[in-house]
């Protein structure tokens, strides 16, 4: 067995350059740039009043002075600025050129056309022409692509990016035991759930989820799915990768000229993990436990098809403090599901006593994986310890 770095590192090789591809910007939420957006513009284009006030000198303050004209937003003012004078100004208008302050109308006294200005406050308000970005300037944030962003790439004019073509990966699950969502099960048939969550997750991750039909245990089956993802970027299997008479996923892949990375990791839940390449694609073994299968997506598939968009692989690791005695740790990696509460400077988390790798529900109630280290000593509650959040 290998450790959960190692695994990691040999995973991570698997992925390929990304691919660009160049799209509208009101496709690009969650898309990662492969090369910089460069702003056409400068933002703003002009000096800009902060808000609805007066243009003035700060040296002709505290007045009276003559209103000599009005600005808004899209209707600059255009005439003269002698010293002096003031003009009615709206947000966002431009703030003509000899002026140097916009007072905000509340600490004005206006008498007819003549206004004073008792005390002007600290602040001159005026947004200064560039102050937000110039033309030119880069923006290529390494993570998925935000609303935010959006709004950003907007305002500098860019109507298309170039991104990482996102990795299309098939999801194939098998065993006889499994039946649709949906369907009656037969006597010792149950529910497939597993496929459903991984695609889940790769989409979660920026990737294209293909969730193949599920196979039967014969070789015929497994095949044939496999012919099912070809042109894929990853192939991700679920069960069957064990050593069983009836796991037929790591001799089917062997067949088929599979190079396997490693087969087995110290770690709990998921010791049976298989990674290598089979074709022009990588491949993921997951074990057939529903628990089992989701943190070893967590930890190694989203990584993966992060790496292969270009972007930081992750996962974050976090900071929480035990909020309960642990007793000693064997000898695997452990990610323990766990609930998160409020703290001081940093969130309390708790385990849940009962960690089978095949209950979905404690799997939907936790917020964290709590990971303790192989041999891992005994823990006092109030002990900082590390998680990945949920």
């Amino acid at each position: 067995m290998i450790s959960v770095e190692e695994a990691r590192s040999r995973v991570l090789a698997l992925a390929r350059p990304p691919e660009p591809e160049e799209i509208a910007l009101e496709q690009a939420l969650g898309r990662a740039l492969i090369a910089p957006a460069m702003a056409r513009l400068t933002q703003p284009p002009f000096d800009a009043a902060a808000m609805d006030g007066y243009a003035l000198r700060s040296a002709d303050l505290p007045g009276p002075l003559p209103v000599i004209g009005t600005a808004a937003a899209g209707q600059p003012y255009e005439g003269g600025t002698p010293p002096g004078s003031a003009i009615r100004i709206f947000t966002g208008a431009p703030v003509p050129a000899g002026y140097d302050r916009v007072v905000m109308q509340e600490l004005v006294q206006r008498d007819g056309d003549r206004i004073t200005v008792a005390e002007p406050g600290h602040s001159h308000n005026i947004r200064a022409k560039g102050n937000d970005f110039a033309q030119g300037s880069a923006f290529q944030p390494q993570r998925p692509l935000r609303p935010a962003d959006l709004a950003l790439l907007a305002a500098m004019n860019v109507p298309r990016l170039t991104v990482a073509r996102r990795p299309r990966v098939a999801v194939l699950a098998g065993g006889d035991e499994l039946v649709p969502p949906g369907s009656t099960p037969a006597p010792g048939q149950i529910i497939s759930s597993n496929d459903l969550a991984i695609a889940a997750l790769a989409r979660e991750a920026g990737a294209e989820p293909l969730v193949l039909p599920l196979a039967r245990d014969t070789e015929e089956s497994l095949r044939d799915r496999f012919a099912q993802a070809q042109g894929c970027d990853l192939i991700v299997t679920i069960g069957g990768a064990s050593v069983g008479d009836h796991d037929l996923i790591g001799k089917v892949a062997a067949d088929l000229g599979m190079e396997r990375a490693f087969y087995k990791l110290a770690m709990r839940p998921g010791k049976p993990l298989m990674a290598g390449r089979i074709g022009a694609a990588a491949m993921l073994g997951l074990p057939g436990n529903p628990v089992s299968a989701v943190v070893c997506a967590k930890l190694f598939m989203q990584p993966l098809i992060r790496a292969m968009q270009g972007l930081p692989p992750g996962p974050a690791i976090l900071q929480a403090v035990l909020a309960r005695d642990l007793a000693p740790e064997g000898d695997r990696q452990h990610y323990l599901r766990a609930r998160l509460a409020a703290g001081d400077a940093l969130p309390l988390i708790e385990p849940f006593d009962d960690q089978d790798s095949a209950r979905l529900w404690v799997l939907a109630e936790a917020d964290a994986l709590l990971v303790r280290p192989a041999h891992d000593p005994a823990r006092k509650a109030g002990e900082r310890m590390s998680y990945l959040p949920l």
